[in-house]
């Protein structure tokens, strides 16, 4: 089972103008065309929308780290927590409401009334019920077998208390293209005290903690991302660059544990 949002209609739609002008920031106006030409690797990216207050989602929780450890080079696995179940009584930490934005978006783009939890994206492309393992290992064979549009390098990366500094390199078309640049905690465990998962010790991987992006004006450059406080100097941290075309289609990808 998973959980889903109704909205009614006219609430619904105040909410598409009002996240479709919240999102503005993180995302361009898109159009629909069509896609570049493939010539890299294959990339599986694996967007999770998830919650600790969500009975349903720590088996997708599960299922998308182990996919992650089994394809350590061709997946590339991210967790956003949203925050609309924080209601029932238990706020989960890691949950932002700019991640809920994302999420409507996406519904938006796929033509589907309501976000829900779990849901899982791929590629920016497709979306099903994060607990789906049958459905999860036929999208991985699949995408497994398609080209990219970008490769992408990353070059010098360093970081210190509060920021990562990195240089990269693009290789394929960039046109009408955006770079987004996301900090991904390991795991962290916590003791949920209410709501749907109360009493339980949850742990939770490939946590989203920091997303920022950036305009694609060249096809190198320069980019930083802060790190949140939430980041103790103990954590284990990846960095992922992903590009992504004009209907927020991922079409590259590279990730470097710091």
């Amino acid at each position: 089972m998973y959980k889903k949002i109704i909205i009614p209609t006219l609430a619904l739609v105040a909410l598409f103008f009002i996240g479709f002008i919240s999102l503005s920031n993180i995302t361009p106006n898109y159009d629909k065309t069509t896609a570049t030409i493939a010539d890299f690797d294959p990339i599986i990216v694996l967007e999770l929308f998830t919650s600790q207050g969500c009975s349903s989602c720590p088996p997708a929780d599960v299922l998308l780290n182990k996919v992650k450890e089994q394809y350590p080079e061709k997946v590339f696995a991210l967790s956003y927590h949203v925050d609309y179940w924080n209601y029932i009584g238990w706020e989960d930490p890691f949950s932002k409401a700019i991640f809920t934005k994302k999420q409507r978006y996406y519904n938006q783009k796929f033509s589907y009334r309501s976000n829900y939890t779990p849901q899982l994206v791929v590629n920016g492309q497709e979306h099903f019920v994060g607990s789906n393992g049958t459905k999860l290992a036929t999208k991985i064979s699949e995408y497994g077998k398609l080209q990219s549009a970008n490769s992408i390098k990353l070059g010098k990366v360093s970081e210190n208390a509060t920021m990562v500094n990195f240089e990269y390199t693009i290789d394929g078309e960039i046109k009408d293209k955006q770079l987004r640049a996301v900090l991904v905690l390991d795991e962290r465990t916590t003791s949920v005290k209410r709501g749907e998962n109360r009493n339980r010790v949850l742990k939770n991987s490939n946590i989203v903690v920091a997303e920022k992006y950036i305009e694609l004006n060249q096809d190198s450059g320069k980019g930083k991302i802060e790190i949140p406080a939430i980041v103790s100097a103990k954590d284990k941290i990846t960095l992922l660059l992903l590009t992504e075309n004009e209907v927020a289609d991922i079409t590259g990808a590279v990730k470097k544990a710091l």
